[in-house]
């Protein structure tokens, strides 16, 4: 089984990023990340019925398409989404890879909310495109600081490597419980 993680910061030293590597460290399979920093903004002009998309963007929905199930780590900006992220996922609205695709959310922050308002968003839009929301792998983290080596960039908290062990399990469950989309090159 395939997983394609998104992840919602492009810092190098993220702590998201941390979680992220963590997370995918418990996968049986292959992983990928997908590469969302190199996507242009969205445009519907860029995007419509018989328009070839920009190559970033083909990528991610080839992606996507191909993937078994989808791992999404984000941090919380000013109570919500960061830019980068939400333009992602609105360059897959209209083409169709998210239908039914098996989705964690993830959200880690220093504060004691864990992300809670990012978290809430992202499941709400990757729910409206139609991903299988797989509520028992979604997580928000909070003081995610301390509960990082700065050394390894990967969590060392047991705690907290219990709990993404757990999500990603419950995630590999419903994938495998999933039967295999179809790729396909064509919008819906």
């Amino acid at each position: 089984m395939r997983l394609l993680a998104l992840s919602g910061s492009l810092r190098a030293r993220s702590s998201n990023g941390a979680v992220l590597r963590s997370a995918l460290a418990f996968w049986v399979g292959p992983t990928a990340t997908a590469d969302i920093g190199a996507l242009p903004h969205f445009n519907p002009d860029l995007d419509g019925e018989d328009a070839t998309p920009p190559a970033p963007v083909a990528a991610l929905r080839t992606a996507v398409a191909t993937a078994d199930a989808l791992l999404v780590v984000s941090p919380e900006y000013a109570h919500g989404v960061p830019g980068v992220l939400k333009n992602a996922l609105d360059w897959l609205v209209s083409s169709g890879e998210c239908v039914g695709r098996p989705v964690a959310v993830v959200t880690a922050s220093p504060f004691p909310t864990g992300g809670a308002y990012a978290n809430a968003q992202l499941r709400e839009t990757l729910g409206m495109l139609t991903g299988e929301i797989i509520a028992d792998a979604c997580r928000e983290i909070p003081a995610i600081g301390p509960k990082i080596d700065p050394t390894t960039e990967r969590v060392t908290d047991e705690a907290t490597l219990t709990d993404l062990r757990t999500a990603l399990a419950h995630l590999a469950s419903a994938a495998a419980a999933t039967p295999a989309a179809p790729v396909t090159s064509e919008r819906p």
